[in-house]
């Protein structure tokens, strides 16, 4: 990718990128690289939920941040699930250990949770075929762990934004219900949709424009995030009736929950390096110049097709 070309993306190019990017996703091995994301974030968990509920109930309220993630993770993982990690976090935000279990927490974060998205990172770096720069020592690690933590913030600013627009919307639907035609309750129902598909879009573009050691562009990334949001709410909601009409966990007795973690954490994964695939597919076809950071360097061109 050392020329940019004039070549424009046309509708009528996406399924040959659709194509294309399978087999580069296939090739890649995803299964292994969901696995490796899936194991640290069953380790990443409970620091991670620590620090959101904290963070975003600063402002919501920690029952309320409680709540609703606890509703969340039931439509995700079944109830059975839910009810296990809501036991999980009401003892570790135990009022009288609140202060104990935010410094916990912090430590955890920087040596759990933060251990996810550096596995993520160093997945997305084998898609762009880029490998840490043996001179940069120490402070690639820092720069790393530090970029971690800064995307658990961010998770927790766009929870927040969520969280905020449900309630907006929950609003909304009642007066509807009482004063507007039910036509319009369907209609509120669709924004709620759009808007969830593009907070989970500016997410997953952050993602891909920052977690790789890539410089790349906006306009590159944004078409890869969008399809990666849709796919990912299909998904979602695929995985949420699967998890609840076979109760995969079940099997597994006491570890029903880590499994149900492990199988949602890598079906999720499976998705988003699909989505990184196909920015990397579109760049390559569009000749889109895209260099390793300074902190990284290029390996070995690989192959998209078989």
């Amino acid at each position: 990718m050392d020329q940019e070309n004039n070549k424009k993306f046309k509708l009528k190019d996406l399924p040959s990128l659709i194509v294309e990017t399978y087999k580069a996703w296939d090739a890649a091995n995803p299964w292994r690289l969901s696995a490796v994301v899936a194991y640290y974030a069953v380790l990443s968990l409970p620091g991670l939920l620590i620090i959101i509920i904290n963070i975003v109930g600063a402002v919501w309220g920690q029952e309320i941040v409680q709540g609703q993630l606890t509703n969340e993770i039931s439509s995700a993982l079944g109830s059975d699930a839910a009810a296990s990690i809501e036991t999980m976090i009401s003892e570790t935000l135990d009022k009288d250990k609140n202060l104990i279990a935010t410094i916990i927490g912090i430590g955890t974060l920087l040596f759990g949770a933060t251990g996810a998205f550096y596995q993520l990172k160093l997945s997305l770096n084998e898609i762009w075929d880029v490998a840490p720069n043996p001179n940069a020592s120490w402070w690639k690690l820092v720069t790393d762990r530090a970029r971690s933590f800064a995307f658990i913030l961010v998770i927790g600013f766009l929870l927040l934004i969520s969280f905020m627009v449900t309630a907006g919307i929950a609003a909304l639907n009642e007066y509807i219900r009482k004063m507007l035609p039910d036509v319009l309750l369907y209609l509120a129902y669709f924004l709620d949709f759009i808007i969830s598909i593009g907070i989970i879009t500016v997410l997953f573009a952050l993602m891909f424009r920052y977690l790789p050691d890539i410089k790349i562009k906006w306009k590159t990334v944004w078409k890869g995030a969008l399809i990666t949001a849709v796919l990912f709410v299909i998904g979602k909601s695929l995985l949420g009736y699967y998890f609840g009409e076979a109760n995969p966990g079940s099997t597994y007795g006491a570890a029903g929950t880590i499994v149900l973690i492990l199988l949602w954490v890598s079906y999720s994964c499976l998705i988003l390096f699909f989505g990184a695939e196909f920015t990397y597919v579109y760049a390559k076809k569009y000749s889109i110049i895209v260099h390793p950071s300074d902190l990284a360097q290029k390996n070995e061109p690989k192959k998209t097709n078989k």
